[in-house]
């Protein structure tokens, strides 16, 4: 994502799920451990929230906020 409009318009269309749930509101209360689950350039991104920051930083602090979970196993698509 390039920019948070990017971001919002992916949540209206209830595209990213918190914990497994779809989300529409993008002012969603985020919280340490929650999963996020992304769809990203034809795939799907999941990271968990390690850490909220008190500020928007550079993407360098950004990037140790949250773990990717990419390599762990994702749930059927037929289960949903």
């Amino acid at each position: 994502m390039r920019a948070r409009s990017d971001c919002a318009a992916l949540v209206a269309r209830g595209s990213v799920r918190i914990n497994r749930q779809p989300t529409e509101k993008a002012h969603a209360r985020l919280r340490t451990g929650d999963v996020l689950t992304l769809p990203l350039h034809g795939g799907v991104r999941v990271v968990r929230v390690l850490a909220l920051a008190a500020r928007r930083g550079p993407a360098p602090e950004a990037r140790l906020l949250y773990e990717d979970l990419g390599d762990a196993p994702v749930a059927s698509c037929a289960e949903g």
